[in-house]
């Protein structure tokens, strides 16, 4: 896929690919080389408009047999102080979206030329991979098909400007696998219910972990039942699917000690029992698992990069459906940890799942608890569809999230957890817990519940109902499931460090 190169040679490749910074002095470096191979065309060419250094423009040159290259694609990036890894990366999304409709099968970077005060080569190379991976996915749909082959970008050289290629090549290494994490995600979030079932997302995290060495379990119902699981076990009530609990290990360190804990919420699919959806708002509730999928995303990720920590990923699995056994509103269950639950909303199951897969996390040994979910409307209200919402038991702990969540450009903002918040979702008469306080606060309320089981284990909620989804198409992707925070909770995993 990428061949690095010290020396760029333009008789052996038939597309070539500079970057241009806005500049008010005469071109430089290896752009004015090639202005004055193509007798300063270019110059001309941006002189008069038709060559534009705009950020994110892309201009397609011919060469009409004057260069060995046959054509030259020139990427505006503007001005070079505002170039860094963010923006590089839109820009090479936007590139490599145009190259593939042009249907080149292989082409050249000039890296150097996207090089800037801000950012290095190294970075420029994770930046283009990452990018390549991500904006040249496409959904796997089951619509037929013509006996057209597929167009893909088979090869891209990399010219670089170093001798040490090594670097580069592992920079462009772990970008790919950061932007391959992230399409995982996307695919499994994307895929229809009944093809996705808790059976389905255990088969597929088993082949995860024969791929990357991981250790693996997969609890079947009876033994939830053996466990006490009864949470997890009384959203599955009405399906006639078994569900699953589904762990994943890592081990990065010689002992098994600082464990970080990932919990996905596995709803392969929600009617939101009898507290039924409505018909608009049941259509897309195959994206429950969006926190399992990007769990496991984030896992592909690790599996790949190895950092040197523990990990234990577990995912509670199950679909919420309706039958003469569904569970119902007053309802009251024991949860894997004994705690009791009155159950006043059968929508709010996830809540549930999360319960005993944040207690199981901990019976693995997780030390630190990072849960990842699809859990409310409320955030959607809160915080609108591009941020994910946080609520945590742990300031240093919630700083590590955010940092990772700022280098990887998915927005994380912090809602409160008080103890008036706390005493609602332990106000029932019936249990310890209720599991839906009301309308006021739900996101507070939800992350509030998942808490009471976390207790001091320190632990961050990512509420991920908003930013699963899409219905825009970007430079980095099409309209549909994200796979937002594969990437976060990864650079996570691989920057975190334990604090006294």
């Amino acid at each position: 896929m990428f061949q690095v190169h010290n020396q760029l040679k333009l008789e052996d490749h038939e597309t070539l690919v500079i970057g241009l910074f806005q500049q008010n002095n005469k071109l430089s470096g290896y752009i004015a080389d090639l202005d004055n191979q193509l007798g300063g065309k270019l110059s001309e060419l941006i002189k008069d408009g038709d060559l534009s250094a705009k950020r994110k423009t892309i201009t397609k040159i011919h060469t009409l047999g004057k260069l060995p290259v046959k054509r030259i694609y020139i990427v505006g990036l503007g001005k070079e102080k505002l170039l860094d890894f963010t923006s590089v990366k839109e820009v090479f999304g936007k590139l490599f979206k145009t190259v593939q409709e042009m249907k080149a099968h292989h082409l050249t970077v000039a890296l150097e030329t996207f090089v800037a005060e801000n950012l290095d080569q190294n970075e420029a190379a994770h930046a283009l991979a990452e990018a390549f991976a991500l904006s040249t996915y496409q959904i796997q749909d089951y619509k037929q098909k013509s006996n057209e082959p597929e167009h893909k970008i088979e090869t891209i050289h990399i010219a670089v400007d170093t001798e040490d290629n090594d670097e580069i090549k592992s920079s462009l290494e772990v970008g790919y696998a950061f932007g391959q994490g992230t399409n995982s995600a996307r695919t499994l979030t994307n895929m229809p219910p009944n093809l996705l079932t808790a059976t389905d997302l255990a088969a597929y995290s088993i082949e995860l972990a024969k791929k990357y060495h991981f250790e693996y379990e997969i609890l079947e119902k009876e033994e939830m039942e053996r466990l006490g699981m009864g949470a997890l076990l009384a959203v599955n009530k009405g399906s006639e699917e078994p569900p699953k609990m589904i762990v994943l290990k890592y081990q990065g360190k010689d002992e098994w000690t600082d464990v970080i804990g990932l919990v996905g919420k596995g709803i392969t699919y929600d009617t939101g029992g009898y507290s039924i959806k409505p018909k608009d708002g049941i259509v897309g509730m195959k994206t429950d698992m969006g926190g399992a999928a990007s769990v496991l995303g984030a896992m592909e990720i690790i599996g790949e990069i190895k950092p040197e920590q523990n990990v234990v990923a577990v995912i509670p699995s199950t679909d919420n459906m309706i039958s003469g056994g569904a569970f119902k509103p007053d309802d009251v269950i024991v949860s894997l940890s004994g705690k009791t639950i009155e159950v006043l909303n059968t929508d709010a199951e996830g809540r549930l799942a999360l319960a005993d897969g944040v207690t199981y996390a901990k019976h693995h040994g997780a030390n630190y608890l990072v849960d990842v979910a699809t859990l409310t409307g409320g955030v959607i209200i809160a915080l609108g569809t591009d941020t994910t919402g946080a609520m945590t038991n742990n300031e240093p702990l919630f700083e590590q999230i955010l940092q990772a969540s700022h280098e990887c450009e998915e927005p994380v903002w912090r809602l409160p957890i008080f103890e008036k918040d706390k005493k609602r979702v332990r106000n029932s008469k019936m249990a310890d817990l209720n599991n839906s306080p009301g309308r006021e606060g739900h996101a507070i309320m939800a992350g509030a519940f998942i808490g009471e089981f976390a207790e001091e284990t320190p632990w961050v909620h990512l509420d991920i109902a908003g930013t699963a989804t899409t219905s825009k198409e970007t430079d980095l992707g099409p309209s549909g499931a994200t796979g937002v925070m594969a990437r976060t909770l990864a650079t996570f995993v691989e920057r975190f460090e334990i604090n006294e």
